[in-house]
């Protein structure tokens, strides 16, 4: 990795110890209240959308496409699309981790805790879930920011990741970010002592 410079972009915080990540939500649901409230307290926001096959195009390729040519989720988009300070990683599979630059982006933010909201709950925040407690992070996934194509999938998929990953699945209105944030630095702070 190289030398750490002092301002990745500008815009947002080069270290956080939480992170918003919304994995492909660029076409169903509204979570423009949970990402303004991680953005209120400073925490940096992730987008880890699918590539849909198209191996030659980039974030801003897709997200014009939906916003764009007239396709089913482009008003869900408008809701949520991201603005200048955000980050983006295109994904080829399930997992926003697989094959992607999420990992370092992750190690560079210093991050320890993700927040996880988007589709389909049984199946890329599973897979995505999966691989970030397999990278020791702390996970919580909103239930009320996530969807599947059944109820029943969705649910299955919730307890699955709080048994076996042992995912926080509090609803979105009890999430701090602030003290998020607050506790991460804390415990950091204890185990350099």
């Amino acid at each position: 990795m190289p030398a750490k410079n002092d301002d990745l972009d500008g815009n947002v915080p080069d270290q956080c110890s939480v992170a918003l990540v919304l994995v492909d939500v660029i076409n169903d649901m509204e979570f423009e209240g949970l990402r303004r409230r991680a953005k209120d307290a400073g925490v940096p926001v992730i987008y880890v959308n699918d590539n849909f096959g198209k191996w030659r195009s980039d974030f801003r390729q897709q997200l014009g496409h939906v916003l764009e040519d007239g396709v089913r989720g482009e008003p869900v988009a408008k809701l949520l699309k991201p603005d200048e300070q955000d980050y983006f990683v295109l994904k080829p599979k399930h997992s926003g981790f697989y094959h992607t630059q999420l990992d370092l982006l992750i190690d560079y933010l210093r991050v320890r805790t993700i927040v996880m909201a988007g589709f389909a709950t049984d199946m890329c925040v599973l897979f995505t879930a999966s691989d970030a407690y397999l990278r020791d992070l702390d996970i919580i996934v909103p239930p009320d920011c996530s969807a599947s194509a059944t109820v029943e999938h969705h649910r299955n998929a919730l307890e699955h990741m709080s048994r076996v990953l042992h995912v926080k699945t509090i609803s979105s209105t009890e999430i701090d970010f602030t003290a998020l944030s607050e506790s991460s630095r804390a415990d950091e702070q204890h185990a350099a002592l």
